[in-house]
């Protein structure tokens, strides 16, 4: 008896590895944004019952997290390394499924996503297979060698949105606002992500702007991103009948972005770096659940 309640509890914890390896929280918070978004943004004429039990959205949904959830399996299966520096709990945590499994997993979340796609439509699969392809070259051979790299990251983190754009073929200016500012805010957090990594990043050579550049110049590529978020919160702060309530979002986005930047110039350091890395997921976070808001009118 003991040895099976002993056997049970390791399947756990392998179960609650793969979880955090797969950032099953952060695939949760994509499909409510890309429901909401979907509902609110994109197909605002549709009601929730159209939206819900709409299967090809349902498909491409589930494709999207797949393919998301593969492409986090092979980035800790490339920054195992790393992650002993920079995150030796989570490092721990996620060591508890092996390296063969996460790859077997990784290949079956794939396939998956493929044929989900496919089933959706044949015009959808080049897209995922090129998305797929993208996940990995990243996370192999990018974010080691090209210092730009965070571009690259945050346009993959933006294709979830921009297959829901694609879908229901909705290419009107505030869906680009909101895109614009979403891509920005991402790139900010990566950025600072950079610096908070930095121990590891240098370790293992990785080819960061923090690593390549140094801290000043990061904190000036993070602060001139701030600044140009003002452009579509400013555009978007213009929208106030299409925004409804959300609009005081906008409002206090910018003050608390520029709060971020004081901060970050003020208070150096790994721990203010997290602490900015989680203020600005609280923000991300926040502006998907604001998007409810936009039902109420001013």
């Amino acid at each position: 008896m003991p040895f099976k309640n002993k056997h049970i509890k390791k399947y756990w914890i392998q179960m609650l590895g793969l979880f955090a390896s797969v950032r099953g929280y952060t695939l949760l918070t994509i499909i409510i944004a890309q429901y909401l978004s979907a509902r609110y943004i994109f197909a605002p004429q549709h009601k929730w019952n159209d939206i819900i039990f709409d299967q090809k959205l349902f498909m491409l949904v589930l494709a999207t997290s797949f393919a998301i959830a593969g492409g986090y399996l092979i980035n800790n299966f490339y920054d195992a390394e790393k992650d002993q520096i920079n995150r030796p709990q989570k490092y721990l945590l996620e060591n508890r499924v092996s390296a063969p499994f996460q790859l077997l997993c990784y290949g079956v979340l794939n396939f998956c996503a493929l044929l989900l796609s496919v089933i959706v439509s044949h015009r959808t699969l080049p897209f995922f297979g090129v998305y797929i392809f993208g996940l990995w070259l990243y996370s192999h051979l990018l974010k080691k060698k090209f210092w730009a790299s965070n571009v690259f990251a945050v346009l993959l983190a933006v294709t979830p949105f921009f297959v829901i754009t694609l879908y229901f073929k909705n290419f009107s200016s505030i869906v680009f606002y909101h895109g614009a500012f979403l891509f920005l805010v991402v790139l900010t957090r990566d950025l600072i992500k950079d610096l908070e990594n930095f121990r590891g990043d240098w370790v293992r050579e990785y080819k960061t702007i923090a690593v390549v550049f140094g801290e000043t110049t990061t904190k000036k590529v993070i602060t001139f991103l701030v600044l140009l978020t003002f452009i579509p919160i400013q555009l978007l702060l213009t929208q106030k009948e299409i925004l409804g309530t959300m609009w005081y979002y906008f409002l206090v986005a910018f003050p608390f972005l520029l709060l971020i930047v004081l901060i970050l110039w003020k208070s150096p350091g790994q721990k203010t770096y997290l602490w900015l890395h989680n203020l600005l997921k609280f923000l991300i976070v926040t502006g998907i659940l604001s998007i409810v808001l936009i039902r109420f009118p001013l």
